[in-house]
Parts: structure tokens; sequence; C-alpha cells
């Protein structure tokens, strides 16, 4: 297999939009990342974070051994034809179709007739020609000519990704008409119905319009069970497979878990011992113990260890190896809701630094308390991905089959950390209850459970879970509101602020909050422009403008009359023009979100929870 280095993307990417099974567009040429099992696993720099650790292996099995950043290139090689400027994550085209921009010839990479032209020292201009083509009328003289991927692709909800079955489809199924393809335009426009392919052969022709919808779906063959980062086949798959287009969004969707780095219980040594466990687990004495310390201080593996003394830090693994510091870890946001409303927060863990600030003028009725992070640490383990729907928040494993990382069961999981800031506001979780007996308030969950019930029930899921309540719809709809705010004025773009929604109330749970925040790879994290506008005087004020901004959205009356019960849909009167925020930002996909439930509308004026402030 050819090694040559033919892009760059950053780390981040690997685990959000292109990791494994995923298609990256290159300037002259598309390829896919391959499973896991082929990455060089020496290279990865190890990420230390027990309760996602422990998180991940709930899901992918108790083999899973470690946290693992993407291998990274070295900066410093100066040849790239060098080792050193090879590392990286492999690669191989796909799709295998190339189509002949000038003669439209449409045809497999690997038949002979197109050929790739490397270029190592300026990696962005490798691509796929077709040697001594003549041109779509024949008559040119014989000259090299680009061959790009083709655009269609075939997917299912099982993660199965193919090439577009070419032959079938211009043939009407299996045919022995080996004739050579040819892809052409037939108007000015490049809507589907204006795109061909014919057999030179047989002079067979069919419409790509032909390929979508219910009646496409009709003329395409049954799914393969293809895993092509895998170069695998599943035995079989019952999932009807639909045509995509090349770079499509619903292409790849990331399964992932996600933390925020704090010491469980506020106890920090015991949160670090934790962390370093692989490098205590067989500490047997102080003397090795000394050892294994000064080791980590010198590389900076585990910050912050260096401010204990020997005796704690071996009275620490003493207690966790008694298995007496360990706690069910299976809900991950129910440590940081303790840690976030503790009466004092942590001042000694070096990857949370918060301080509670007063709360807006306005809102002392709604809201309990305020935090500002002024450090935080998140990190984020990759567990597989989905195809053609995103995975469901909140409803477990069987929302979506989801597609494995490599070949076999892992030993490790690729992860990524980054460093930023961010605002938690607690609400007054009796407020909440009283606001959700509200007849409005009822009337309006009533029509989101039937949505979601819908929704579910196509998809021959069991209708009756993965509900997320009514508490956390408003929360969830005021965090987009306050995302799509506070980009204006604090220095980040939309997509990179996130949101965190507290708003568990079952087994005796009462949260109500929500934390938004922003974060970059920097050790350093970002630059406090988001802290700043947590204070109380801005952050009255911002809170104001997002209620007032929402009011009347563009899309109005459409948005406001959107009526989940009727179309099966996970979201009430929300659409992109009022709510809806960037994938990256949003923890949920853009569902369960209803401002009728934060302010009035023009169809619904009783069931907001601000309707005396605005």
């Amino acid at each position: 297999m050819s090694r040559t280095r033919v892009g760059e993307i950053r780390p981040s990417q690997l685990l959000w939009t292109y990791g494994p099974g995923a298609l990256i567009d290159l300037p002259n040429m598309s390829v896919i990342t391959q499973g896991i099992d082929k990455w060089d696993k020496d290279r990865c720099e190890q990420i230390l974070e027990s309760r996602l650790l422990s998180a991940v292996r709930k899901v992918l099995g108790p083999q899973i051994e470690t946290l693992n950043k993407p291998p990274m290139t070295d900066e410093e090689a100066t040849s790239p034809m060098s080792a050193a400027a090879l590392v990286g994550v492999p690669v191989k085209p796909f799709p295998r179709w190339l189509r002949c921009v000038k003669c439209g010839l449409l045809s497999p990479y690997d038949s002979g007739l197109f050929t790739l032209k490397k270029s190592p020292y300026r990696p962005e201009a490798t691509r796929f020609v077709h040697g001594q083509c003549r041109g779509s009328k024949g008559d040119l003289p014989p000259k090299d000519a680009d061959a790009v991927p083709a655009r269609f692709l075939l997917a299912c909800r099982a993660g199965h990704l193919d090439d577009f079955p070419w032959h079938w489809f211009v043939h009407g199924g299996q045919s022995n008409c080996a004739g050579n393809l040819r892809f052409f335009e037939s108007g000015a426009s490049l809507q589907t119905e204006n795109l061909w392919v014919r057999c030179d052969t047989c002079n067979s022709a069919r419409n790509m319009a032909q390929a979508s919808g219910v009646n496409g779906r009709e003329k395409l063959p049954a799914c393969r069970g293809r895993h092509p980062h895998l170069d695998r086949f599943d035995e079989e798959c019952d999932e009807t497979p639909r045509a995509i287009n090349l770079g499509a969004t619903n292409g790849w969707f990331a399964v992932s878990l996600s933390v925020l780095a704090i010491p469980l219980k506020g106890n920090s040594l015991s949160q670090l011992v934790q962390d370093g466990w692989k490098s205590f687990e067989k500490c047997k004495s102080l003397e090795m113990l000394e050892i294994i310390v000064d080791t980590l201080k010198s590389t900076n593996s585990l910050p912050g260890i260096e401010n204990y003394e020997l005796e704690k830090i071996w009275s620490a693994i003493e207690v966790y190896r008694s298995g007496e510091d360990t706690e069910d870890q299976a809900d991950l946001k129910a440590p940081e809701w303790e840690v976030l409303t503790a009466d004092e927060l942590p001042a000694d863990y070096p990857h949370f630094m918060g301080k509670v600030v007063g709360i807006p003028s306005g809102f002392q009725e709604v809201m309990e308390r305020v935090v500002l992070l002024e450090r935080l640490r998140e990190v984020n383990a990759l567990l597989g991905f989905t195809r053609v729907e995103a995975p469901e928040e909140g409803a477990g494993d069987e929302a979506a089959p989801r597609a494995p990382l490599g070949l076999v069961k892992p030993d490790w999981t690729p992860a990524f950390e980054v460093h930023g800031e961010g605002i938690f506001i607690r609400f007054d979780a009796k407020k909440l209850e009283e606001w959700a007996a509200l007849d409005p308030v009822k009337a309006l969950e009533d029509k989101l459970r039937k949505g979601h019930r819908g929704w579910r029930f196509k998809r021959n899921l069991d209708p009756e879970e993965g509900y997320l309540g009514i508490r956390h719809a408003m929360l969830h709809t005021l965090a987009h509101f306050l995302i799509r705010e506070l980009a204006l004025e604090c220095g980040y773009n939309a997509a990179s602020i996130r949101e965190r929604i507290y708003a568990d109330t079952e087994e005796g749970r009462d949260q109500a909050g929500i934390l938004i925040y922003t974060a970059a790879a920097d050790s350093d994290g970002t630059l406090g422009g988001l802290v700043d506008l947590g204070k109380p005087n801005n952050l009255g004020r911002i809170l104001k403008q997002a209620l007032r901004r929402a009011q009347v959205c563009a899309s109005d009356p459409l948005c406001s009359e959107h009526d989940p019960s009727k179309d099966q849909s996970l979201h009430g009167a929300s659409c992109h023009a009022c709510s809806f925020v960037s994938e990256t930002s949003c923890e949920c996909g853009n569902r369960n979100l209803d401002r009728a439930l934060v302010i009035p509308t023009l169809q619904n004026g009783d069931a907001a929870f601000f309707k005396e402030l605005v």
C-alpha cells in the first residue's frame, strides 16, 4: 500500500468530522479514513481521564485500556519523504469510481483506465488522471485529463457505505454488458434530473433523479453490508440503502462520550490518582512511588500531582486500591453537577477553576446560582459512528446501529482534550416544577411526546424510551438562545461554543442547569471573553436580548405553528432562523427544542417560562 502523504487535517477533526469510516474531500481526490487497527498506536499520546475511560468500557467492553490522541506528524520533519513526515492517519481512495472531467468516462480507479499522479512535495496536487483522453466528442488530441470522484454513493443506517451500483442502475439490474459508462449533463443546472449515465455499448441510459426518493430505492440493489474503512463485508444487512451525495453531511455522524475533568466529590487528589492509576497500579512502596512521581513531574504527564506530599499520595493510592473510593460512574453528568453546585468549588485541581458571582438583576426569582469557570478541560472519546441519521441523545445504543472503529474489538479508542472557559447557570427547580404543572405547558409537552413516539415508531424503536422531558426541552432551547447571542459579543464563532444540559429528574435527582462553554486544543485554553460576559451586568443584558430576539422568528408564522405531533418530528417551534445551532455546539442534534417553552410566540403565549420577564 502506498504511504504517500496527501494532506492534513486538525486532530480534533478526526473525532468530529473525519474519523474512521468518514470521507475526506482533498483538493483533487476523495479518501476514506481507515480503521484504528491500522493506525500507529505507538505514535498516539495517552489521555488520562478515569471517568471517561470507565464509561467507554461500559459501551465498548472491558478490553479498552487507554484513551489515545490520534498519531501526530513530526512538525520538525523537513523532507516529505522521511519516515517522520509519513506519520499520520492512514487513508485510501474512496469511492472507487472516478469520472473524467472531459469525456465523462465512469470507471473504478483500479480498472487500468486511470493513473495516480503523486506529488510528495506538493501533496495537494496528488490526483488521478485519465491518460490520453480525447474529450467528450473524441476529436481532441490525446491529453491527460483530471479524474474526479463520482459524486453518488450508497449508505444505510447500519453504517455501511458502498460505491453507487452504476452498472446495475443503468441496465436495470444484473447485466452481462461490459461496456464503458459515461456520465454527462443535459441541462444548464446540476440538478439530478439533468444528470445522466449512459452505456457506450448498449446505449442504455438513466437519469440520476431516478435514484432518489422511494421509487429510487426500488431501483437499487440490497445493501451488501460493506465497511470500506475495514475492507470488510458484513454477512447480512436488513437496512434499506439510499443514494447520498459525496460530501453530504449525513454520510458520517460521530457517536461519542464527553466529560468535564473535575475532582470527584471535590477530592482533587483522589481524582488525580484515578487519572494516573496505570502508573500507580503496581506501586508497592514509598521508594517506588517517589520514582514514579518524579517521572510524572518531569514529563508533565499528570499535572497537579506535584502539589501533594508522597505520604498523602500513598494514602490515596491505598484507599483507591481497597475500593473504598470507587463509585458508579454510569451517569457522566451527575458528578459534574455535584461539583458545580457544591458550597465550595475545588481550588486545587489543575483543570478546574471557577468562582461564584451574583445573579443578574431581574432573574433572582428563577436563578439560584451563576458560576464563572475560568478554566475547564473537556475530554471526548469516539465510540463509533452512524450514517444517514444522527444518533439520538439519551436513547441508548439501540437508537441507531453503531458502526465499528476496527476489525476486532479495540483495546483503545481515539480521544481528544480541549481547554477553555464557561458559564454555569443553575435555575430554581421548584419554579420549574410549578411551571411544568401548568395546563398550557402540559398541552405542549403532549405534542412533543407524540412527535417523539412517532419518530421512534417509524424507525422500529421503542416509542416509550428516550424522551428527555419538558424541563430539558426548555433549558435546551434557552441554551441555544444564549449560544447565538453570546457569539455576537464574545469574540468566538457560534460553532466553537458548546452546551451541557443538566436536567435529570429521575431516581430522586433534581437537576436544573446549563453550562455554556468554549474550548480550544491549546493547553492555555481560550481568551476569557466568554467568562467576562458571565458577570451579572453583562449576563443580564445578554439574557434579555436573547429572549427578546427569539420572540419573533424570520420564518414565522410557519415556525411558531409547527406541530411535532403531526409530522412526527423531535422539535416544536424551532428552526434554523431562530434556535438551531451548529452540530458541534448541540449535544442533542438540534432535537427536543421549542421556543414556546421559553418565550411567548405568535401561536402560543401561555406556556413560556419567561413570560413575565419578556
